[in-house]
């Protein structure tokens, strides 16, 4: 028995943060964790442009609301679930992944939850766990469940290395470069090919 678990953003969605910043026009909101691989130091960043620019939880989930799924993704979603059972791992927060879960039909996400003051103020960010993906990756693992992983950046790394099988999706050539053990693969057709490589191991 195995389960998939996928990143979110990069993967299946666009990158939130990067929508905002062309929306509102904030260039500094756009870098990443490909850009800036700690998530502490990220999060710590974006919060205190979001303060100095006044935005509000419901400004980001105003941009959020007009997204959509990556072309294609939604087909290779429905056919993944078809033969697989699937986790969306992904570091953004509940807040925000609602709606781009609904344009999905629902598949189970682990994610985190940001930290809201009056009025929708973002105070801070609240982790369900440090290190998650790869300790969501370790307890199916005590579950006796085999995992492929799929990502597309440095706040993957640690999932595709506890997984039985990693993927990289999409990665930037800082990150192929970095870790060149991972297969790459640039489209929904070539993921699909790999996993089901993968899956034919066990």
């Amino acid at each position: 028995m195995h389960v998939v678990c996928l990143d979110l953003e990069g993967v299946l969605v666009p990158e939130v943060w990067v929508s905002v910043a062309e929306r509102i026009g904030v260039e500094a909101l756009k870098k990443t964790t490909r850009d800036i691989p700690d998530y502490d130091e990220l999060m710590r960043y974006r919060l205190a442009l979001v303060e100095k620019h006044g935005l509000k939880v419901q400004d980001i989930q105003e941009v959020i609301a007009g997204l959509e799924p990556l072309p294609g993704a939604k087909v290779f979603l429905d056919n993944l679930r078809a033969d697989h059972q699937l986790i969306i791992l992904s570091d953004t927060f509940s807040q925000f992944a609602t709606p781009l879960m609904k344009q999905l039909e629902w598949p189970t996400i682990l994610c985190h939850e940001l930290v809201l003051g009056e009025d929708g103020v973002i105070e801070n960010y609240r982790l369900r766990q440090q290190d998650q993906k790869r300790k969501v990756v370790q307890a199916l693992h005590g579950l006796n469940l085999k995992v492929v992983a799929a990502g597309d950046s440095y706040n993957d790394i640690t999932m595709l290395s506890e997984a039985d099988g990693g993927i990289l999706f999409c990665p930037p050539d800082n990150v192929i470069k970095e870790f060149p053990q991972y297969p790459v693969v640039r489209d929904y057709d070539a993921l699909r090919a790999a996993i089901e490589k993968i899956v034919e191991r066990f």
